[in-house]
């Protein structure tokens, strides 16, 4: 009796077991399907020049896109160059959201995460992130999965150098250090940018502790990822990330994918309203491997 009990429940449990079993693999499987969809989808990255909205008919096409909070924050910027920045900035997210859906760019509201990272606002499965600088404002958009993006101007290479003990982890000054003093002021610059697009990318901002994760260069793959386990970034994340320069800058872009088939490059001009996508070059993705 006692046997034949215990042979039961195990009957029971193994169904129950298999019957998750099933769920699990089942949502394992649609999970696989969504990630490989999300990787097939392009990247978009958007550039600004700050300097063409400059103009008063500029100005009065795109201050309206503002929302009352935005505006109010426009007209407290006290140099003119400080004002165009934001315009672009904010004339730019909206326009290029509006690209890829039938949304006016007026109609955008945002709402930020507990370290300022902002979200469309419902969701509506486009993940962006902007970095702005007075001379290039650009916005990364994706899919469905996490991005970040930074952009500096080269002639920061200097000062972002003078910073590295500060900013860099143990193994990035290492590195750098054991560069030709040639080579030290571009590799500052690329491991400024992939620091902040991956920090921007993670939406947590400066609460992520920049000495705790290291972009190694060199080996098979070129250029690697390595973060403490202090930081919780989820197992079996797999970011993707590549560096380009473009007028005068140097941009990291950053992608929580397993791989980048596509990135289409758009160039927004103000007056006449234009989205311009720039020819397509061979760019680099990293890990190589």
């Amino acid at each position: 009796m006692g046997m034949g009990r215990d042979s039961k429940f195990g009957v029971e449990g193994q169904n129950r077991t298999a019957g998750f079993d099933d769920l699990l693999h089942e949502s394992e499987t649609a999970s696989e399907r969504d990630r490989a969809r999300k990787d097939r989808s392009p990247l978009n990255l958007w550039l600004a020049l700050p300097e063409d909205f400059s103009t008063d008919e500029v100005v009065r096409k795109y201050a309206p896109l503002l929302t009352e909070d935005e505006r109010t924050r426009w007209q407290r910027f006290r140099y003119p160059r400080h004002r165009r920045e934001y315009l672009a900035t904010r004339a730019l997210v909206r326009s290029a959201l509006s690209h890829y859906r039938p949304l006016a760019p007026e109609e955008w509201r945002f709402q930020p995460n507990a370290h300022g990272k902002p979200a469309t606002d419902p969701d509506c499965g486009l993940r962006f992130n902007l970095s702005n600088s007075l001379g290039l404002v650009v916005c990364l958009i994706g899919t469905g999965s996490d991005v970040g993006v930074d952009v500096e101007p080269c002639e920061r290479a200097q000062k972002i150098a003078e910073l590295a003990p500060e900013v860099f982890s143990p193994l990035e000054l290492a590195q750098l250090e054991a560069l030709p003093t040639g080579e030290r002021l571009n590799r500052a610059l690329s491991l400024w940018t992939l620091k902040e697009a991956y920090i921007k990318a993670r939406g947590m901002g400066l609460s992520l502790e920049l000495s705790k994760f290291s972009f190694a260069f060199g080996g098979a793959d070129g250029i690697r990822l390595e973060v403490d386990a202090c930081l919780g970034d989820e197992t079996g994340r797999k970011w993707r990330f590549c560096l380009l320069d473009h007028a005068g800058h140097r941009i990291a872009l950053m992608a929580d994918r397993q791989e980048v088939l596509e990135l289409e490059v758009w160039e927004f001009r103000p007056c006449p309203k234009s989205a311009k996508r720039l020819q397509e070059t061979r760019i680099p993705w990293f890990p190589a491997s």
